[in-house]
């Protein structure tokens, strides 16, 4: 199975362009099914767009505002660092309590992560495919606050008081495609080391909509921004303003902050720790490349890496291959190597990455930020996420 998403993963980012050239036999003779596949899902999507469109299905409208973050391909995109920044910003500075709603997919890694990211807060995190269910029941045990209650959210309040812990706001995690709620924010993340691929539909290309989606967006972040030249920039902001010329388009990046030390998570440790170290980079995330670029940028002596599926279940046999691979390291550079692995990775079942002892397994842990550009900034994206609250007061 691992094998074969592999095989997928690289038919959807080969250009059509270069598919011929690039391409092995094998992949290509996957392409006649991949593409009736996808024929088959844009006909499905926008059956179900059209069910919505002319009411046929009901959408569930939550009595507080909703702010969904999305994507439009698969994984790498930021979704949930995305989620986790809007998260912080409601509690800290509006003084908001939210409720995140995210579906636990792929072992719940990133629900997990959030879990542990807000224990002891006022931060509520809903796991379950049906988000409606969810969020109700959340409401109905914690009761909710209408945005009239609130004094004012245009002025920052001490970062030691919460309005109370009734919730204020939800925000849906990988929403764009759970079209069945509705939503007063939508933001779209971009992966800016691979927008687009093919540009075809799931399963033959990386996309879970079409292009044309952009027009549902109130906002647009291009993701690892920092990763890519000004050319590329350029290219993918075109991409998007050709289908909604209106959209702010904002930069985020991911900002290293610190190491720990798998399984205390309470020992930061320096970045400065893999410096002239050995390393080996495992990773099960939708783009390893930026998770590797910014450990290669740490100064190590030498870095390896093992990639994997995103949300890919590690098993024993993984941890044989991880464990043969150190066992190389170290024999080829005389020292013993450090593996590192991101949050996800080890959120997803950090047990079974006590099985690399006695290797030392650190935890890479980033924040992400967003970029002054083009008059986009920090503070407009923070204005950008009180419209939710003022439209329903006005409403």
């Amino acid at each position: 199975m691992e094998k074969l998403r592999r095989i997928v993963n690289q038919i959807a980012y080969t250009p059509k362009s270069q598919a011929l050239s690039t391409l092995s036999p094998l992949h290509l003779s996957l392409i006649p099914l991949l593409f009736l596949s996808s024929s088959l899902y844009k006909t499905l999507i926008s059956f179900r767009h059209t069910l919505y469109h002319f009411k046929f299905l009901r959408k569930h409208r939550l009595p507080v505002p909703v702010i969904s973050v999305g994507n439009l391909t698969w994984g790498g995109n930021g979704k949930t660092p995305m989620v986790e920044f809007v998260t912080n910003w409601f509690v800290n500075d509006v003084g908001v309590s939210p409720l995140i709603l995210t579906r636990g997919y792929g072992g719940a890694d990133e629900a997990k992560m959030l879990q542990r990211h807000f224990r002891g807060t006022h931060v509520k995190i809903g796991v379950g495919a049906n988000r409606a269910t969810t969020a109700a029941s959340f409401l109905h045990r914690h009761g909710f606050i209408n945005p009239l209650d609130i004094a004012c959210f245009e002025e920052v309040v001490p970062k030691t008081r919460v309005v109370y812990d009734k919730i204020g706001v939800a925000i849906l995690d990988d929403g764009m495609q759970h079209i069945s709620m509705e939503r007063d924010l939508e933001l779209v993340m971009v992966n800016a080391l691979s927008p687009w691929g093919n540009q075809h539909l799931l399963p033959y290309g990386p996309l879970r909509e079409p292009l044309t989606s952009f027009n549902r967006a109130h906002a647009a972040v291009i993701h690892h921004a920092d990763m890519v030249s000004d050319e590329s920039l350029s290219e993918i902001e075109s991409k998007i303003l050709n289908v909604n010329r209106f959209l702010p388009i904002y930069l985020s990046v991911m900002t290293p902050s610190h190491f720990f030390k798998a399984p205390n998570t309470a020992c930061q440790l320096h970045l400065g720790v893999i410096f002239e170290k050995t390393v080996l980079c495992v990773s099960a995330i939708g783009s390893p490349n930026s998770f590797v670029q910014k450990i290669e940028k740490m100064g190590p002596l030498y870095v390896d890496r093992l990639d994997y599926s995103d949300h890919h279940q590690f098993q024993d046999k993984d941890i044989k291959m991880i464990k043969a691979r150190l066992e190389n390291l170290k024999n080829k550079f005389g020292s013993e190597p450090t593996v590192v692995v991101t949050e996800k990775d080890y959120d997803r079942d950090s047990k079974i990455l006590g099985g690399l002892d006695p290797f030392e397994v650190l935890v890479l842990c980033c924040k992400l930020q967003i970029l002054n550009h083009n008059g986009c900034s920090q503070d407009s994206f923070k204005k950008l996420l009180t419209l939710p609250l003022s439209c329903k007061i006005h409403c």
